[in-house]
């Protein structure tokens, strides 16, 4: 096992004994969604306000680990493994930072989640475009389209593209610090617009490859 899966594994365990430390101290009826005002507007029972983000890094962690070696292109993750453990790592503290968010707020030491989750996902899209400027074509990480997975031309194009955009993505959800009421709309907006833009782009690009 390589060593940045083993720091993914450390943690993923210590995911759950943060869990285990913060369960006796939780309320029964947790606060665990907030509306795009950065409201309560969810709650769940004890248990799984605890362990259900500790449960779900464990089930990512053992996809990270299979991506690898049951995709049919394999070879061709190898040659950016290093990004995608670097993503699998980031995604991961993010995960956890959100999972400290939720065990924090449930002990009325609460942060404005929209403050939060602006930068978390703009540091995330900023690395979502890192890595597709350096993915090769594979059937699990990047932007697949029946074009994109079709041709190398197509997959190297879109994703040259996407890089940029995800990046320009991350920095707008930044400037959701500075709009709480609104900060919904620097993180989903650009996303959302980028992602349907380059299914329709990585289209026209086989269409006119074909031709």
């Amino acid at each position: 096992m390589r060593k940045i899966s083993i720091l993914i594994l450390i943690l993923t365990l210590l995911a759950f004994l943060i869990g285990i430390f913060f369960y006796p101290k939780m309320p029964e009826r947790m606060a665990s969604h907030w509306n795009k005002y950065g409201e309560v507007d969810g709650y769940t029972n004890k248990f799984w306000g605890s362990f259900l983000i500790p449960f779900i890094l464990l089930f990512l962690f053992l996809f990270y680990l299979l991506i690898p070696k049951i995709d049919p292109l394999k070879n061709n993750i190898l040659k950016f493994i290093n990004y995608y453990d670097a993503f699998f790592l980031i995604f991961f503290l993010f995960l956890i930072a959100v999972y400290l968010f939720i065990l924090l707020w449930n002990r009325n030491i609460k942060i404005n989640p929209n403050r939060f989750f602006s930068i978390g996902f703009g540091i995330l899209f900023i690395y979502s475009g890192l890595l597709l400027k350096h993915a090769q074509r594979n059937w699990f990480v990047g932007i697949r389209t029946p074009w994109t997975l079709s041709s190398d031309n197509v997959w190297q194009k879109t994703h040259l593209l996407g890089s940029k955009l995800f990046i320009f993505a991350g920095i707008i959800s930044f400037f959701g610090f500075l709009f709480l009421r609104y900060s919904y709309l620097f993180i989903l907006i650009p996303v959302i617009t980028f992602a349907i833009f380059l299914i329709i782009y990585s289209y026209f690009l086989y269409q006119k490859e074909s031709k």
